[in-house]
C-alpha cells in the first residue's frame, strides 16, 4: 500500500523525505503544497524536481476520506459525514460566526467513555482514527470552504477535538494531527484556538501539556463524584480530585489561562440549586483564590435512548446565575446546527449504518460536493 502522507506532521514528512534521499527543504515544499494549497495531485508541485514527483507517485498519496452526505443548516452551520471503511464512519461539523470558523473534529469511530447524555457513547466504540483521517477532515473542510465561499485566505480559524471518540484515547494519533494544525507551514493556527476535549483522561492531560499544550476543555456535568460516576463512567478511574488536580498541573503550560469546563444541563440531574453551589465549592477550593476556570452550560439535546430531558431555560439562566455571582465566569453554548444533527451530543448516533443514516440524512437539505481544486 502507498503511503498516505496526510499520516505525517512536518517532522514526520521530514523523516520520509529522506528515506527517499531528499533533503528536508522538500518536505516543507511538500507540506505547504498538502495543507496550505489543497493540492493531492503531485505533477502540480511544480517546484518539486521530477524525480521526487515521479517517487511520489509510486510510493505515496495525499488520501482523502471519502464523502457520504453533506448538509447545511438554516444557521450556516455543515455537517459532512465521512466514510473511514468497514462500514463505520465520522462526522465533522462547520460552525461559522462573525469573527471565526470553527472546526469541530473527529477523533475515533465511535467513543468508549459511555457518557449517558452523549449519542455518539451510546453507538459504541470501533476504532481510533489515524493522524491522517484525523487531518483529512480539516484538510477537505478547509479546501471546500475556500472553494465553496470563493475566498483564497483561510476559512477555518479554531479547531476543537470534540466530535466523536475521546480525543486522548487517540494520543498517538492526535498529537501529530495537533502539530500539523499549529505548524506556519501547514495551517498556522494558533495553540489558543485549538481545542482538545476530554471526558478526564488524567495520565494523558499530563503527557498532553509536555508534548503539545493547546487549549483545555474538560467534560465536567456533575459536581460530585456520585453524580459523575452515573454520568461520565471514566469518573471511577479518575474521579474529580485527581481530575482538578490534573487540570491545575495542565495550568502551567496552557495557552491560556483558564480551563474550560464543559457542563450539560440535564433536567432534575445535575441542575439544581445544591449542584450549584457544590460546582462552586469544587472550583473554589483550587486556584488559590484566583480565577482559574471557566463554565460553559450547554442545553442538552434529547434522544431516545438516553432518558434524559433537557433543563428548562429558566433553570439554565439561574444555574448559570449562581455560578456568575460567585465569580465563575459563565456562558450557555448556543445551540448550533440542530436542525441536522450537528449540536453538541448528537453526533453520528446510527452512523455504523450508514444505509440508515444516508436514507434518513437525504430527507434534509442536502448540499451538491464540488472537488476540491488539486
Amino acid at each position: 500500500m502507498t503511503t498516505n502522507l496526510l499520516d505525517f506532521d512536518l517532522q514526520g514528512l521530514v523523516a520520509y523525505c529522506e528515506q527517499l534521499g531528499e533533503k528536508r527543504f522538500r518536505a516543507t515544499q511538500l507540506f505547504r503544497w498538502i495543507h496550505q494549497r489543497g493540492a493531492k495531485d503531485f505533477d502540480q508541485m511544480t517546484d518539486l524536481a521530477k524525480s521526487l514527483r515521479e517517487k511520489l507517485q509510486r510510493e505515496a498519496e495525499i488520501r482523502p476520506l471519502p464523502v457520504i452526505t453533506q448538509h447545511e443548516s438554516r444557521d450556516g452551520t455543515i455537517k459532512w459525514l465521512f466514510d473511514v471503511g468497514d462500514g463505520n464512519a465520522v462526522e465533522s461539523v462547520f460552525i461559522p460566526e462573525d469573527d471565526r470558523g470553527t472546526l469541530c473534529v473527529s477523533s475515533q469511530a465511535g467513543c468508549a467513555v459511555g457518557c449517558r447524555f452523549c449519542s455518539t457513547g451510546h453507538q459504541g466504540f470501533s476504532r481510533n482514527l489515524s493522524t491522517g483521517e484525523i487531518l483529512a477532515q480539516l484538510w477537505f473542510a478547509e479546501h471546500f470552504l475556500r472553494q465553496h465561499l470563493k475566498t483564497d485566505t483561510r476559512v477555518i480559524t479554531n479547531v476543537v477535538m470534540m466530535g466523536m471518540g475521546e480525543p486522548l484515547q487517540n494520543y498517538s494519533a492526535l498529537v501529530p494531527a495537533l502539530r500539523a494544525m499549529l505548524d506556519d507551514h501547514g495551517y498556522g493556527l494558533s495553540r489558543r484556538r485549538v481545542t482538545v476535549s476530554t471526558s478526564g483522561v488524567v495520565p494523558m492531560m499530563d503527557r498532553l501539556s509536555q508534548d503539545c499544550a493547546v487549549a483545555l476543555a474538560v467534560s465536567l456535568h456533575a459536581p460530585n463524584d456520585p453524580l459523575r460516576d452515573n454520568l461520565v463512567p471514566l469518573n471511577k478511574k479518575y474521579p474529580l480530585q485527581e481530575l482538578l488536580q490534573a487540570c491545575q498541573r495542565y495550568l502551567e503550560f496552557a495557552p491560556r489561562d483558564f480551563i474550560t469546563f464543559e457542563y450539560c444541563m440535564l433536567d432534575g440531574v445535575n441542575d439544581q440549586p445544591e449542584h450549584a453551589k457544590q460546582l462552586v465549592e469544587q472550583i473554589r477550593s483550587y486556584g488559590n483564590g484566583k480565577p482559574w476556570c471557566k463554565l460553559n452550560l450547554i442545553p442538552f439535546n434529547p434522544f431516545p435512548a438516553s432518558g434524559l430531558l433537557r433543563s428548562s431555560n429558566e433553570r439554565v439562566a439561574a444555574f448559570a446565575k449562581y455560578l456568575s455571582d460567585a465569580g465563575i465566569v459563565t456562558t450557555v453554548r448556543k445551540t448550533r446546527g440542530d436542525d441536522i444533527d450537528a449540536a453538541c451530543g448528537q453526533l453520528a448516533g446510527d452512523v455504523k449504518d450508514r444505509t440508515r443514516a444516508a436514507e434518513r440524512m437525504a430527507k434534509q437539505r442536502t448540499i451538491v460536493l464540488k472537488p476540491v481544486a488539486g
